[in-house]
């Protein structure tokens, strides 16, 4: 068995939402960690975990990120961690690859399907360890999650979307047994 530890320095975890109907809020979050474990030379059939912190949340504006962090949307408080476990991780084509797994925001866990681009696996500086990257995407509802806030403007649209759009980057390195 292989294990891949996530390299936050060279991954990113980001959302996109509309706002007021015409634009797009866009925000990450900033401190996250995971893993993904094969038992073969390829990602088939990997078991992939994740984990971010929600109060590491950032859309760039403070106020927004602290609604966020609100009971009206994470409830960071008492739910202070998003989750992610995979249940299939199915190839597709060469690089590309199915991801599905149980996804737990506040508390509430559904079901996810993720579109997973594979960008290649290469040695590392120092030639003693692999890269992987990955390009992943999906779209889930948040309210299907608990996320419920809602507001209308004064013309009648929504203030934020249900619909989300997830847009990940992932350097994974695979982690080098150490001689005894």
């Amino acid at each position: 068995m292989k294990t891949w530890n996530i390299d936050t320095a060279h991954s990113e975890i980001k959302f996109k939402v509309k706002h007021l109907v015409v634009s797009t809020v866009t925000g990450h979050f900033d401190t996250f960690s995971g893993y993904v474990q094969t038992e073969g030379n390829d990602f088939t059939n990997a078991k992939v975990y994740f984990e971010a912190d929600v109060n590491s949340i950032n859309t760039k504006q403070a106020q927004r990120d602290g609604h966020l962090k609100s009971a009206d949307f994470f409830d960071a408080e008492n739910h202070p961690k998003l989750t992610f476990k995979s249940v299939t991780f199915s190839k597709k084509t060469d690089d590309h690859y199915l991801l599905s797994g149980d996804l737990t925001i506040r508390g509430t866990t559904k079901m996810v399907i993720l579109d997973v681009i594979y960008n290649g696996t290469v040695k590392g500086f120092g030639g003693d360890f692999n890269v992987a990257g990955f390009e992943i995407s999906g779209k889930i509802n948040r309210k299907d999650f608990g996320l419920n806030w809602s507001a209308l403007t004064e013309a009648g649209g929504v203030v934020v979307a249900d619909e989300v759009k997830l847009e990940i980057t992932a350097e994974l390195i695979e982690q080098v047994a150490v001689p005894a």
